[in-house]
């Protein structure tokens, strides 16, 4: 039980979950007085030589003196931290404010001592470094700005831990000790260093997953049927290679096997050690079974038991402390509710899962949160690579469920460095944290493929999801701003990554397209057209065309520099059967191979032969003996099995090899749209490899400082705050940003007057809410060129919409005229700061036509986000217009990324409207909200979800 604290509450917010370099968690929380018995129990566990680094000198007990002072805390000045597993310590922190002579003191004081000790059976763990980073968040919470340790020279692996955290330090030695002083302030190498290991220790605990060398099934029947027997037997017939248990304590005490894999009635009575355990006992009866693996030492478990957050409250709940138990014991867990995992890799060879069909080896790493969706996928690539297109198969495949510990960006850290993982292909239902899995998203995509089918943005009940504002077509333009390859079905996930997975990325847009139907070709021509390509006329080779003159035809369009891809259309010939597909995809795949570097896509229409034998090239396929056995067509599991779209095959599964195989599809337009996919992600790949800046130049005209006093002195008055025009004004002036000026017009003669200090002509506004930045409704009046036309203007204006206390009406000096824009940056909660642009008026809103980027925007950027628009022709000299100043426009976008970004209590900006003309542009309105910034957990220590 936790305690208050001697100056503080208890600080439950402190408490975390985190994953260690090994993929094993620990909590870490704060030492209160009831943990005297805990830190000697630790104590008296770590080495003499721990204790001697620790302090200085010979130290085998502590004294009761020194419990109390290490279990007493104020949480400020004097703060202990502890990492535990099972309860248990295992390492602990803590940190001492100190004064500039040394000696302990309290705020304004700004450094703090800090000292580190950890079980020697768990030093190597990257224990101290997780401690380090959520001690120093604590420390800069209270005030801290540095920390100072006094570290002996031999202590090489504590000296370690500091200066390979990426702080900005002074090392200094005297006296026979290195003293080490260091800022908390998070840098770039300090950020860099925490995602490094944040990766690994990820990317770790999902490989301790995925690769055990032993599997416990536990709530395997002792009568064919059933979930747990149904896996066992999925197991042993995949060809596992490491041990596996079958788990139920209702057999019989003298049952030693069960279809010859060693039975027993607990996890407990293993002899020997247990990687994973896969649960499927029903809800009540998983607590039991936590309690015994977490004894065991199980590293982690796939739980397969429905009855959690999908059900409802209590199900949450129960969910809840599920997690909490689980992790109690350092182990991580797929599921609830989940499907299962696979792993195709001949040292591995494990299907954990309830998939009726067994997936073909391949290169693509399959995450599904949706057990139907995982059916469905599967089957799917099992049937293309029997006979659609036999370009890929699967590495790895996990089914989240509930995906209550692990997610998909667990999933993702994981496949990033994967050597067996090629292409990534997701079904996200929903996303659990955005910009986690955006900065996730854009790292992979530099690498290796990544395609996504989201959900519709209404998560499922059993999903834990923090809450956005975005709308879902912004979160999606967001994860293809991060090089996600966004699709919309299913059907397009698996066209899409089929490609990618056997095909090199297109150099550029331009399509040759030959076959021997002009009638296919041309309508692969219009598909192409309506996806943005630049195809070539058809090359029609006539239904008379023999396989040598595909060949001849298919060497020189590849040879052809005016090309950057070819698609090849078939139809069958008449009297023909499958002696003339062989010939003809050996004729396609020999060209293929004269000329590696662009991609071919075959579009067949009744030619299932061709599709076959483009996969079976006889002179690259392994031998089939090399495979995992196929899933036995008997599958008990008879709910899935009524899904299964195909048949089990008689023969096991060939493994893919590394050779390159033509993909093959049965409509032009699935062809086209997943080589337009494939278009865009190679761009976006190369826009990658030289990634934008922010211009020096733009920093002449910024006041951080002033800015931040300004913000400062403002939210003085309260929390969630919009700023008046003056206040607006001000703090965009800050940063370069200067808006129109507008004065009030309460009466006929404020107008006059406000139009003789501002100089004629003006413009009379209504600033209502109801007609704000409405031109059309009539509440705006322009070129008003003397003191006549004005007061007529108001005139007409009073009396059709109201009094002047109803309109709120200014005047504003007349601006040049040109295109009315609007830019917005708003900070979601989930997502992070968000940067929107698009053009002002009703047809823009009506379409839904507003760009969008994250911040912070560099020149690359925002020069896209201005084109990216479908009516960004308007602002480059559309049907003989004069074109604006998009520089201008680039660099006013650069300025308001700047401003939220350094300002995270600037939490939302508008501008609008922002007329952008030949030369230059007026801000005529503008707008500020301020509030306390929300949470930056990417900037915070690292932490699994809370639950």
């Amino acid at each position: 039980m936790q305690s208050a604290s001697d100056r503080h509450e208890y600080p439950a917010h402190w408490e975390a979950d985190v994953v260690l370099r090994d993929g094993g968690t620990a909590r870490i929380r704060p030492i209160t007085v009831d943990d005297a018995d805990r830190l000697v129990s630790f104590y008296e566990q770590v080495s003499d030589e721990s204790k001697y680094y620790r302090f200085f000198a010979p130290y085998p007990r502590l004294s009761a003196k020194d419990v109390h002072r290490f279990t007493h805390h104020d949480f400020v000045d004097r703060v202990g931290l502890a990492a535990t597993v099972g309860g248990e310590f295992i390492a602990t922190v803590r940190y001492d404010r100190i004064g500039p002579e040394g000696m302990p003191a309290s705020a304004p004081a700004d450094e703090a001592e800090v000292a580190f000790l950890v079980q020697d059976a768990h030093q190597g763990r990257g224990v101290a470094s997780a401690l380090l980073e959520h001690i120093g968040a604590v420390a800069r919470e209270r005030g801290i700005r540095r920390f100072a340790a006094e570290v002996l020279p031999a202590n090489v692996k504590m000296i370690k831990v500091f200066t390979d955290a990426g702080y900005t330090q002074k090392r200094s030695f005297e006296d026979g000790v290195v003293r080490l002083e260091f800022d908390l302030e998070p840098t770039d190498r300090s950020l860099a260093v925490q995602y490094a290991r944040e990766q690994r220790a990820e990317s770790r605990s999902v490989q301790r997953l995925l690769t055990p060398g032993s599997v416990a099934v536990v709530g395997v029947g002792r009568s064919p049927g059933g979930v747990g027997r149904s896996v066992l037997g999925n197991i042993r017939d995949y060809g596992f290679t490491g041990r596996l248990y079958a788990v139920n304590k209702a057999f019989p005490d003298g049952q030693k096997e069960l279809d010859g894999i060693p039975a027993l009635r607990s996890v407990r009575d293993i002899d020997g050690p247990v990687d994973l355990a896969v649960v499927a006992v029903p809800a009540e009866q998983v607590p039991e079974v936590v309690a015994e693996c977490g004894a065991h030492g199980v590293q982690g478990l796939v739980v397969l038991s429905a009855g959690y957050a999908e059900s409802g409250p209590e199900g949450r709940d129960r969910q809840r402390e599920l997690v909490r138990h689980a992790r109690a014991y350092g182990m991580r867990i797929i599921g609830p509710n989940a499907f299962g995992i696979i792993n195709t890799s001949p040292g591995v060879r494990l299907n954990a899962s309830l998939a009726p069909e067994a997936p073909r080896p391949g290169r693509i790493g399959l995450f599904a949160q949706s057990g139907a969706i995982g059916i469905a996928l599967l089957s799917r690539l099992h049937r293309r690579g029997a006979g659609v297109t036999g370009v890929t198969g699967v590495s790895t495949f996990v089914s989240s469920g509930n995906r209550a510990d692990v997610s998909g960006n667990d999933v993702l850290q994981y496949w990033y460095d994967d050597p067996d993982t090629d292409v990534v292909l997701m079904y996200l239902e929903s996303i659990g944290n955005p910009r986690k899995f955006t900065r996730l998203a854009r790292r992979t995509a530099a690498a290796k493929p990544l395609v996504v089918v989201q959900g519709a943005g209404t998560a499922p009940q059993g999903h834990a999801v923090r809450a956005t504002r975005l709308p879902h077509a912004t979160v999606s333009a967001l994860l293809r701003q991060a090089g996600v390859i966004r699709v919309d079905t299913i059907t397009e996930l698996v066209d899409t990554g089929l490609l990618l997975a056997r095909q090199p990325l297109p150099t550029g847009p331009k399509v040759a397209i030959l076959g021997n139907s002009e009638s296919l070709g041309l309508l692969t021509y219009d598909a192409c057209v309506a996806e943005g390509l630049r195809p070539s006329t058809p090359l029609d080779l006539t239904t008379a065309a023999a396989p040598e003159d595909f060949h001849a035809a298919l060497a020189r369009a590849l040879a052809d520099d005016s090309y950057d891809a070819v698609i090849v259309t078939a139809i069958p010939a008449v009297g023909e059967g499958s002696a003339g597909d062989a010939a003809l995809a050996e004729a396609l795949r020999s060209a293929a191979e004269q000329v590696p570097g662009k991609p071919v896509l075959v579009v067949h229409v009744e030619l299932g032969g061709l599709a076959e034998a483009l996969s079976a090239a006889t002179s690259t396929a392994p031998q089939a003996a090399s495979a995992p056995p196929a899933i036995r067509a008997d599958h008990p599991f008879r709910a899935l099995d009524r899904l299964r779209a195909t048949p089990a095959p008689a023969e096991p599964p060939a493994a893919e090899t590394r050779e390159r195989l033509i993909p093959a599809y049965p409509a032009a337009e699935r062809a086209v749209r997943a080589l337009a996919d494939a278009v865009q992600y190679a761009q976006w790949r190369r826009e990658a490899a030289e990634p934008g800046k922010v211009p020096e130049s733009i920093d002449a005209a910024i006041d951080e400082k002033g800015a931040a006093a300004l913000i400062d002195g403002l939210l003085t008055r309260g929390q969630g705050l919009t700023l008046g025009s003056e206040e607006t004004c001000e703090l965009l002036g800050t940063y370069g940003i200067q808006v129109h000026r507008a004065l009030p017009a309460t009466t006929a003669d404020a107008a006059v007057q406000a139009a003789a200090t501002l100089g004629y002509p003006v413009a009379l506004k209504a600033t209502a809410p109801h007609l704000r930045h409405r031109a059309d409704l009539g509440g705006v009046r322009l070129d008003l060129a003397d003191e006549e036309q004005l007061r007529r203007a108001y005139a007409e204006l009073t009396e059709l919409f109201g009094t002047p206390d109803e309109l709120r009406p200014v005047v504003q000096g007349m601006a040049p005229r040109g295109v009315d824009t609007v830019i917005r940056a708003v900070i979601d909660p989930a997502a992070g700061a968000v940067l929107s642009f698009g053009l002002a008026g009703a047809a823009s809103q009506l379409l839904g036509d507003t760009a969008h980027r994250l911040v912070p925007v560099t020149d690359r950027e925002a020069a896209t986000l201005v084109r990216s628009i479908r009516t960004a022709p308007l602002l480059f000299g559309w049907r003989g217009s004069t074109p604006v100043d998009t520089p201008a426009l680039e660099e006013l976008l650069l300025r308001v990324s700047r401003l939220v970004d350094d300002h995270p209590e600037v939490v939302a900006v508008t501008l609008e409207p922002v007329v952008v003309a030949p030369r230059g542009l007026s801000v005529l309105g503008a707008s500020v909200r301020l509030a306390p910034p929300p949470a930056r957990d990417d900037l915070g220590p690292r932490t699994l979800p809370a639950y």
